[in-house]
């Protein structure tokens, strides 16, 4: 996979495109042990999570972003040793949480796309769905973390990966909840850079990530079409 900026869950994907591997958008349905359970009748206003098929029928498309774009196809998946080393904080929520570990919600529908007229101009989504409240404690508990160290590394497989990061403020009229971080990998003597902003709309999360110019253009039609799923 080539240097670009991109991610899964909050920064797998750049890390595997330092590392040079590479990984594609998935979504799936299938019931985690953690997921809290409502008994049927109990309360039937409540609202249930938006299942992985609806979600991704209010991802971004070609269309929202602009002629020259193309949705990327699915790569085949790589599965590496992940270690983190040097951020505390990280580390006690397990290495995989470094690649999006955490955010590991079993609703959930993922895109990519890259410019076709030139390099460095791609940009991924990634729509969450649960409670509200499994949502806010999870999003904020890993960007927490991930904000938490300015540097630390990661290690995939054999490469090390060094990771800066620098909390930043995120739109504030989008959404009930938003959090928004700029992260800088680098490995080989490569570098880049990534903006990745979530923004928590009802039983939704909207995460959009790559360069800062296009994280701006493209996070308010992300979380209008989050709130239409909601």
């Amino acid at each position: 996979m080539r240097l670009h900026n991109t991610t899964l869950g909050l920064s797998a994907l750049t890390v595997l495109a330092l590392a040079g591997c590479s990984n594609g958008s998935t979504s799936a349905d299938s019931p985690t042990a953690s997921a809290p359970v409502r008994p049927e009748g109990k309360d039937a206003s409540v609202p249930r999570p938006l299942s992985s098929a609806a979600l991704s029928k209010r991802l971004l498309d070609e269309g929202d972003l602009g002629e020259g774009y193309i949705r990327k196809p699915e790569q085949p998946k790589r599965h590496d040793a992940v270690t983190v080393t040097g951020c505390p904080a990280l580390k006690k929520l397990g290495d995989q949480a470094a690649v999006g570990g955490s955010l590991d919600f079993p609703r959930r529908a993922k895109a990519s796309f890259t410019y076709t007229g030139g390099s460095d101009s791609e940009v991924a989504e990634e729509l969450y769905s649960d409670t509200e409240q499994r949502l806010s404690d999870g999003v904020g508990r890993i960007f927490e973390a991930m904000t938490s160290c300015r540097t630390y590394q990661v290690h995939l497989g054999s490469t090390p990966v060094t990771i800066t990061t620098r909390k930043v403020l995120a739109e504030a009229r989008l959404g009930e909840e938003r959090w928004s971080q700029l992260l800088t990998f680098t490995a080989g003597g490569r570098s880049s850079v990534v903006k990745q902003t979530a923004v928590r709309v009802g039983r939704v999360v909207a995460v959009v990530s790559g360069s800062s110019a296009l994280v701006d253009a493209h996070v308010e039609r992300a979380v209008a079409k989050a709130r239409e799923a909601h």
